[in-house]
């Protein structure tokens, strides 16, 4: 019998760190930008499918248009000084572009530590 897996079993039921600042930021902002994503697909429900309004793609697109380029640069400062891999940066801006993969991507990162600070700060993280 090995004595690896229950070390294993510690290292993953093992409780995320505390989000740092930036952390938590890039969870706020991610989630803003899958809400305004997914206002933006009622908006054009509404406007091209029902034909009642235009005001939810007026509305949403504006806003998600913000969102999504607060998202980025959030998602840019957040590698830097959370010494995220590049795989994981590209991963967090490719999850902008379908709609509401930010918020899956969050819990992701939460829940691998990746939106705590980092415990070296010389290393880049996993």
């Amino acid at each position: 019998m090995s004595t690896a897996a229950p070390d294993r079993i510690a290292e993953t039921s093992a409780a995320p760190r505390e989000a740092a600042p930036l952390g938590r930021l890039f969870a706020a902002i991610a989630f803003l930008e899958a809400f305004t994503w997914a206002g933006l697909l009622v908006g054009m429900f509404l406007k091209y499918v029902t034909g009642t309004t235009e005001i939810g793609v007026w509305l949403f697109g504006r806003l998600h248009g913000g969102a999504f380029m607060l998202y980025v640069a959030v998602t840019l400062i957040a590698a830097w000084k959370l010494r995220w891999r590049w795989w994981v940066a590209l991963c967090a801006l490719a999850a902008s572009i379908p709609p509401l993969v930010t918020v899956p991507l969050e819990l992701w990162l939460r829940r691998t530590g990746r939106l705590a600070a980092p415990q070296d700060p010389s290393s880049p993280r996993r």
